[in-house]
């Protein structure tokens, strides 16, 4: 007979499997509807613009694509299609959607990693520094993370442009050519990060500072720096473990704006062109990259977890 722990750990293997599938399965399905929604004709980015074909052309191009189908029949084939990892050819590009997608990818991750590493790096230093003590600093950081909270990162794109830039002529201005033009987009994309990582971290700390452990930890001598470092970030870090997933996908998804602002290339940039131009399968495959990648984040912070509780490892009977 089946122990009851090992019987316990495959439901709980087969429902998190169950809610990856219908993630995926909805994102597909609502992607799919929507760009069936927005006006337009596909045939126009085919053929290169308005007229261009006659009508035989047309209907050949039409007949090549699938479009003359009814939209069940689309549905399906493009849902047995993505079981595969095969999500067509881009209208625009006239590449495989994938290697479209693989091309931008490097740009964005490299963005939006760094801008992760900059803000945990800046939110760990000031939850320390800040927490449990309500002096100045504390109180002159927080009124800063608000403001920062409520900046839209576009605008702080363009300050920063206007003073390193413009200005100061230390950084280029456009591009991604190098560390140099990555330098502030990251900053400019990080800056909000920090400021909400920060707050909670901080949270927290004072939290875990204030637990009856914490009070036996200094009885025993331990300097409380130390005992910030060991014991309260260990605390605290659960809580901005989950929240940093979460800013990790929607940076990557949310690239739009910065890569406008810094004329760099990437996933958000061609986001806003397949957008425009309607090319359903780039649209279709860069919504269910953004439905795989925050499958894959939750899953890396689900195992985070267990690996600073040790508490979470133990399998309910």
């Amino acid at each position: 007979m089946m122990p009851g722990s090992t019987r316990n750990l495959i439901h709980a293997v087969a429902r998190r499997l169950g809610v990856i599938v219908a993630v995926l399965w909805g994102a597909a399905t609502i992607a799919f509807i929507a760009v069936k929604l927005i006006p337009g004709d596909p045939v126009s980015i085919l053929s290169g613009g308005e007229n261009v074909v006659d009508e035989a052309e047309r209907a050949a191009l039409v007949h090549q694509y699938g479009l003359d189908q009814p939209l069940v029949l689309q549905y399906a084939r493009y849902i047995g299609n993505a079981l595969f990892g095969n999500f067509g050819e881009s209208y625009q590009y006239r590449q495989p959607v994938i290697d479209v997608i693989a091309e931008a990818a490097g740009p964005t991750l490299q963005l939006a990693g760094s801008a992760i590493i900059v803000a945990l790096s800046l939110a760990i230093t000031i939850a320390l520094a800040t927490a449990g003590r309500r002096r100045g600093l504390a109180v002159t950081l927080s009124g800063l993370e608000l403001i920062l909270l409520s900046t839209p990162v576009y605008w702080i794109g363009i300050v920063l442009l206007s003073l390193f830039s413009f200005q100061l002529q230390w950084f280029p201005v456009t591009g991604n050519d190098g560390f140099a033009s990555l330098v502030l987009p990251a900053i400019a994309l990080s800056l909000p990060l920090t400021a909400l990582l920060s707050q909670v971290l901080r949270d927290g700390l004072e939290e875990a500072l204030s637990q009856p452990f914490a009070l036996t930890v200094r009885a025993r001598g331990v300097g409380e720096t130390l005992l910030r470092f060991r014991h309260g970030l260990r605390h605290a870090a659960l809580a901005a473990s989950t929240l940093t997933g979460t800013l990790f996908a929607s940076t990557l998804g949310g690239s739009i704006l910065t890569e406008t602002v810094f004329g760099r290339s990437g996933i958000g940039q061609i986001t806003l062109q397949a957008i425009k131009t309607r090319d359903m399968p780039l649209v279709l495959g860069l919504v269910m990259l953004s439905a795989c990648v925050f499958v894959i984040i939750n899953l890396l912070v689900d195992a985070l977890y267990l690996l600073i509780d040790p508490r979470l490892r133990r399998v309910p009977q």
